[in-house]
């Protein structure tokens, strides 16, 4: 019996030993595999971030591991305090998709329907006009809505027309079925998945938010108000009040599009589009769910944000499981959208490249 411990032991032993230097060669090749990304991003993302004297903090993150990380300018011009990995931006329109995932989850809860007409949760919809509008439509942005209480643009289903107002209905819904408010709906969904930094424009009270500023680097004032302007009064926080940082947001991007957040049946409508449309930064676009996709070489789910003074951008591309975030907190609105989202526009396209390059030497890999 002694002889026979002995022996289970050693074996037990041996089998540690030899579990541990699989985690421990697993471990170089991942810091090994994180370098020579490192090396091949940063040239590129740097050169851009310098040459544009970008305010901002860019990050990339490839499947859990930071690959890059730059943080460039001033949080606050006044005080001159720095922007870092800490600093909490408004993500704006980035702020949909949250509320497309809410409204998918009370879907799976059977609490609602988007086929669901509207105007079954909100008197506001009850109009002869506005009666038939489902809450798809406010999803796919294909209500014909341009702001509640006036004529629609065109018959419900027919075309798209970007609307925050849409959005703020279905933020008006998630709070109408839960019996909760819509900030305690979106700080629940945050709890669970560990965004701990994250928070709505009402109930932010900490000190490492990223002031909004309007103007050039040298000329610049503070957008007033800010974080709580974001409210219902305004934008609304379903279609742009959430305040988040570039970890809360690879976590989310992670979550999301690795089935931590909706079962894959949810997630297939989530991304199933509606309408192509033109985006005004991103060229030529689906819409889903509170999120745009673009199925051609790179596939990329991604979207834009814009509060005043605060333009985002927040990238997944799903092949390689690269999550990449982009948050300013200055705007020249003189020069005009392109102008804003300039650098933006420059990180997005030498990050597509580089998908395919990743995409196409990981094909080649498996072949070989």
């Amino acid at each position: 019996m002694f002889i026979f411990l002995i022996g289970f032991q050693s074996c037990k032993k041996a089998e540690e030993v030899k579990a541990q230097k699989i985690i421990d060669q697993k471990r170089i090749e991942d810091s090994i595999a994180v370098a020579k990304k490192n090396a091949e991003i940063a040239p590129l993302l740097d050169s851009i971030i310098l040459k544009n004297k970008f305010n901002a903090i860019v990050s990339v993150d490839w499947d859990g591991k930071k690959i890059y990380e730059r943080a460039n300018g001033f949080s606050n011009f006044k005080t001159k305090s720095k922007i870092d990995n800490q600093s909490l931006f408004p993500i704006a329109s980035n702020s949909k998709q949250f509320a497309g995932v809410l409204i998918l989850q009370l879907q799976e809860q059977h609490l609602l329907n988007i086929n669901d007409k509207v105007s079954q949760y909100l008197p506001d919809y009850k109009i002869k006009s506005y009666q038939d509008i489902t809450i798809a439509q406010l999803l796919h942005h294909t209500s014909g809505i341009n702001f509640i209480g006036e004529k629609l643009l065109f018959q419900p289903g027919a075309e798209m027309h970007y609307s925050n107002d849409g959005y703020k209905s279905l933020g008006d819904i998630v709070e109408k079925v839960t019996g909760k408010s819509y900030d305690d709906n979106a700080m629940a969904l945050f709890q669970k998945l560990g965004m701990t930094h994250s928070s709505t424009g009402n109930l932010y009270n900490g000190n490492n938010f990223a002031s909004a500023h309007i103007g050039s680097l040298t000329q610049n004032e503070e957008v007033p108000n800010m974080p709580k302007r974001l409210d219902k009064n305004h934008i609304s926080i379903a279609a742009g009040g959430i305040l988040s940082n570039v970890d809360d947001l690879h976590l989310w991007n992670k979550s999301l599009y690795n089935e931590k957040v909706l079962s894959d049946s949810a997630f297939q409508i989530f991304v199933k589009p509606a309408k192509t449309f033109d985006h005004y930064i991103l060229g030529k676009v689906k819409y889903g769910c509170g999120i745009m996709i673009h199925d051609e070489n790179p596939k990329t789910y991604l979207h834009t944000g814009y509060v005043k003074g605060a333009p985002s951008l927040v990238i997944y591309y799903p092949e390689t499981k690269t999550s990449v975030v982009i948050l300013s907190n200055i705007a020249n609105e003189k020069l005009g959208k392109k102008a804003i989202y300039k650098s933006h526009r420059e990180i997005r396209a030498k990050m597509d490249s580089l998908q395919m390059l990743w995409t196409k030497a990981e094909t080649k890999s498996t072949a070989g």
